[in-house]
């Protein structure tokens, strides 16, 4: 069985994050960049199916140089080989063509990515590769187990979790506890440097969306303390100057 992992390149959550050119540009000086974790979980329940499998695993990144020390961690951690698609992601409609072009021509039977990106969260991209293929996509799963072509799955839902089977192949946009993350040992390390890692042009630059401009949260308030016993004061504070009452 092939299997495809698609991983995003994102700040790591504890990055102090800015904007340049009037807020219209991510600043990425300083930043630290990682696996976004839910493509983490994905590409760890990959390496552990292609080793059930004895199948393939690839993992594909659209992105620019500074994205290669990203898939290198991902080939550490198990996937045989890498492609990455030399351009940045302008949005997810753009990224989902990449993927489905590389995907349609691979002849894939599992498409595996996160549920959605923890940089812009959101949460399209597995729909839309699925809608380009014509394949059955299925988020945010929660597990995935394979017999022979079924595909047995468990997803969150309102309220709930839904049980599923369907046949390969089809995409799934993953969560925890799907797997484990995975650490790379030093023997995935070393022979990361060694696995390919092929860089391929675009086949498209069409877009439908471009980012206008950027706003940071607001800066946190000042707090005020109330002693236990001052209840009066409390309602006054929530309703007067918290006016949530």
């Amino acid at each position: 069985m092939k299997i495809l992992v698609c991983i995003t390149h994102v700040p790591d959550t504890t990055s102090k994050i800015q904007f340049t050119a009037n807020n219209t540009k991510f600043d990425p000086t300083g930043v630290q960049f990682i696996i976004g974790p839910y493509d983490d979980y994905a590409l760890a329940r990959a390496v552990e199916l292609r080793d059930q499998t004895g199948g393939t695993l690839t993992a594909l990144n659209v992105g620019e140089a500074e994205t290669e020390p990203t898939l290198r961690k991902a080939l550490a951690i198990g996937a045989d080989d890498a492609i990455r698609v030399n351009s940045f992601p302008k949005d997810s409609f753009f990224v989902a063509q990449q993927i489905a072009h590389f995907a349609k021509a691979g002849g894939y039977d599992l498409i595996l990515m996160g549920r959605e990106s923890i940089d812009f969260n959101g949460g399209m991209v597995h729909g839309m590769v699925g809608e380009l293929l014509g394949m059955p996509s299925f988020s945010p799963v929660m597990k995935l187990e394979l017999e022979g072509t079924t595909v047995k799955m468990a997803r969150e839902i309102e309220g709930g979790k839904e049980h599923l089977e369907a046949q390969l192949p089809l995409i799934a946009g993953c969560q925890e506890p799907i797997a484990e993350w995975k650490i790379p040992n030093m023997r995935g390390i070393m022979s990361a440097r060694t696995k390919p890692l092929v860089v391929v042009e675009p086949v498209s630059q069409e877009t439908q969306a471009e980012a206008s401009g950027y706003q940071l949260p607001p800066a946190k308030g000042s707090v005020k303390l109330v002693d236990k016993d001052q209840v009066s004061e409390l309602v006054r504070l929530l309703k007067n100057e918290a006016k949530v009452l």
